[in-house]
């Protein structure tokens, strides 16, 4: 086995042991998600993988290595069946097993070559470019769409939590004006009913 191969096969072990996290909230970082995962395993690496293309407050994603492939394995399964959030309610992380063109620096597979050239009109597969371009096109406005419609959603989420997070506290707080001031026992009094002194 040459060198490139043996730099690929190594690759291909850090693909396997390597998970991608998406939905992830703006204000995790590199600590947090270690700390988070680290319950799974011992997580070797995490790179976070920026978006050029918003500049809003939108889901991170991330590259996160463990140490080996059955732990990357434990974390999808975990997540897929149980909401998971890191940092930031109300979004649930999603995980997936990472491939290998996730990765910005990976190895030139052995034996493959790639080349790069300008299409004429006249060239046959101009057309398939063309259309390939559209479909991309396309595949933007569709996901930035939906990206907007989720970030709406998780905004309403957040405000109807934050809303019955108040509303829980006022009750908290009445209950327990209600039992330091007194009325609690002279209620009970009133009604002949025992009240423990716990």
């Amino acid at each position: 086995m040459g060198t490139s191969e043996a730099e690929y096969a190594a690759f291909e072990e850090k693909v396997k042991r390597t998970v991608y996290l998406d939905n992830i909230s703006p204000q995790v970082t590199e600590s947090v998600m270690r700390t988070a995962l680290s319950q799974f395993g011992n997580v070797k690496s995490v790179q976070f993988i920026p978006n050029y293309l918003e500049s809003r407050n939108i889901p991170h994603c991330a590259l996160v290595e463990m140490e080996n492939p059955k732990q990357a394995s434990v974390i999808v399964k975990e997540i897929a069946e149980f909401p998971f959030m890191i940092l930031g309610m109300p979004r649930p992380v999603r995980a997936r097993p990472a491939v290998a063109n996730m990765f910005d620096e990976r190895p030139a597979m052995p034996g493959r070559q790639i080349e790069c050239h300008w299409l004429e009109p006249e060239d046959p597969n101009f057309e398939v470019a063309k259309k390939l371009k559209e479909l991309h096109g396309r595949h933007t406005a569709e996901a930035a769409f939906l990206l907007k419609k989720q970030l709406e959603e998780e905004e309403k989420l957040a405000k109807m939590q934050n809303e019955t997070l108040k509303a829980n506290y006022k009750k908290y707080e009445m209950v327990d004006s209600v039992m330091s001031d007194g009325t609690a026992r002279r209620l009970a009094r009133r009604y002949n009913i025992r009240v423990s002194d716990d």
